[in-house]
C-alpha cells in the first residue's frame, strides 16, 4: 500500500479559492477568455504563471486564490486584490466579472474546456456528466496538524453540510428555467463518481488504502480526483470544505470562511483535550444535505436518528453563538456573525427569485450578481424590488 503523507500545518490557518465567471457585458452569457487572460497576467512569473490567479474546467473561469492567511478578514483582503487585478484585463476586454453557483441561462454544452490534458482527459472519461460542469463554488482549506485529525474532521464536519450550503446556495437556475432548488449546483456536482458527501472513514490508514485502491483500480489518477463535498488534502495539510455554492460577495466568502476556520479550530482543541468526534450517519448527511439543496435556509435538518427535526436558521443562530469565543480568539468575529446578515437579508439564490418575482429577467439576475460583486453588498430588498418594478413599467409602456 501506498503511504500519503500528510504535511503538518503547525496553526488553523485558511486559505480560500474562488471560483469567477467570465460575462459578456452586452449577452450576459458566459464566454471563454481565461486562457487568454491568465496567460497575460502570468508573464511576470514564467513558466509557472500567476501565483493567485488559475485556470478551471472551462474557458469561462478564472480560479483565485489566497496565500496562506491567519484568518477570514485576510482571506478576504487577499482576495480583493488579486480580483482588482484581474479587472484590469478583464474590462478592456468587455467582460465582467460574476460569482454564483451556476449561469441562469448559459447552455454548457456551448462552454469550451480548458486546453490542459488532465481537463481533456476527464471529459473524455466523463463524457456528458463531466460536459455539465458549468458551476462554480467556494472552496476554504483550514490548517490541521496530522492526517489522523483531518480523517476525524471530515467525519464530523459532514454535520454541517446542510449550514454552509444554506448560507451560500446561488443556484436556482439552470439553462433559463427556475429548478425549484436553492443549490442545483450541488446536485450538478454529484453526476462525478468521486463527488458528494464524503466517505466516512476510521482513520488514515484506512484513507490512504481507499486512495490506493481507487488509484490501482484506474478510478482514478491522483487523489485530487475524489472531489468529496469535504476531504483532507494532504499536500498543504489541511481539510478542505468544497460543499458551497459560488458566493456573489466578498463579504459573504468572509462567513463561509470564518465558520470554516472556527469549526476546524474547535475540533481540533477537543481532539486534544481527549474528545472523541462525533461521526453521523451516512443516511443522515446525505438527506440533510438534500433538505438544504431543495429548501436552502427554509430546511428543517434531522438531528438524531429518533428523526427529531429542527429549522436550519435556527441551528446555524446557534452554532454562531457557539463559536462566537472560538472567533474572537482568531480575529473572525465579525464575519462568522455575518451569518446572521446573510439569514436576515437572505441567501443569493432568495435574491436571485426576488428580481424574477418583481418581473425582471434572467439578464436582470446577472445584472444584480455582477452588480452585487462590484460593490461587495447583497442589494437591498426594497432595492431590488424598486428597481425591476420600474423595469417592469417601463417595459409596459
Amino acid at each position: 500500500m501506498t503511504l500519503i503523507e500528510f504535511v503538518s500545518s503547525p496553526r488553523p490557518t485558511i486559505g480560500v479559492e474562488m471560483e469567477l465567471e467570465l460575462i459578456d457585458h452586452d449577452s450576459r452569457e458566459l464566454v471563454k477568455g481565461a486562457h487568454e487572460i491568465l496567460t497575460e497576467m502570468g508573464e511576470p512569473f514564467g513558466e509557472a504563471g500567476h501565483p493567485k490567479a488559475k485556470k478551471e474546467l472551462l474557458q469561462s473561469t478564472v480560479e483565485i486564490i489566497t496565500g496562506i492567511c491567519e484568518n477570514a478578514g485576510s482571506a478576504v483582503a487577499d482576495l480583493a486584490a488579486t480580483m482588482a487585478e484581474l479587472r484590469q484585463h478583464t474590462e478592456p476586454r468587455n467582460l465582467d466579472l460574476m460569482c454564483s453557483g451556476t449561469h441562469p441561462f448559459s447552455d454548457p454544452a456551448l462552454q469550451e474546456i480548458s486546453p490542459d490534458p488532465r481537463y481533456q482527459r476527464l471529459v473524455n472519461d466523463m463524457q456528458w456528466p463531466a460536459r455539465q460542469m458549468q458551476i462554480f463554488g467556494i472552496h476554504v482549506h483550514v490548517g490541521v496538524r496530522s492526517g489522523e485529525k483531518a480523517i476525524a474532521m471530515v467525519n464530523a464536519l459532514s454535520t454541517y453540510i446542510p449550514h454552509f450550503l444554506a448560507l451560500s446556495a446561488s443556484s436556482p437556475y439552470w439553462m433559463g428555467h427556475d429548478t425549484g432548488m436553492a443549490s442545483w449546483r450541488s446536485k450538478v456536482f454529484e453526476g462525478l463518481p468521486t463527488a458528494g458527501p464524503p466517505w466516512q472513514l476510521s482513520g488514515w490508514p484506512q484513507f490512504e488504502q481507499l486512495m490506493d485502491t481507487l488509484i490501482s483500480s484506474h478510478t482514478i489518477k491522483t487523489i485530487r480526483e475524489v472531489w468529496w463535498d469535504i476531504r483532507p488534502h494532504p499536500s498543504f495539510g489541511t481539510v478542505e470544505i468544497r460543499v458551497c455554492d459560488g458566493i456573489p460577495t466578498l463579504r459573504e466568502v468572509g462567513v463561509v470562511a470564518a465558520l470554516s476556520q472556527c469549526l476546524v479550530h474547535q475540533f481540533d482543541t477537543m481532539i486534544d483535550r481527549g474528545y472523541t468526534l462525533p461521526t453521523p450517519r451516512a443516511w443522515l448527511v446525505r438527506e440533510n444535505k438534500w433538505r438544504a439543496a431543495r429548501h436552502g435556509l427554509d430546511a428543517s435538518i434531522i438531528v438524531d436518528e429518533g428523526g427529531t427535526t429542527v429549522p436550519l436558521r435556527q441551528a446555524i443562530r446557534e452554532l454562531v453563538e457557539d463559536l462566537t469565543p472560538v472567533a474572537s480568539r482568531l480575529g473572525c468575529t465579525a464575519e462568522l456573525r455575518g451569518a446572521i446578515d446573510i439569514m436576515e437579508r437572505g441567501s443569493s439564490y432568495i435574491r436571485q427569485r426576488e428580481v424574477v418575482d418583481a418581473g425582471g429577467s434572467l439578464r436582470d439576475v446577472v445584472d444584480g450578481l455582477i452588480e452585487e460583486l462590484r460593490s461587495d453588498s447583497p442589494m437591498p430588498r426594497s432595492q431590488t424590488l424598486q428597481a425591476m418594478g420600474t423595469r417592469a413599467v417601463a417595459a409596459a409602456d
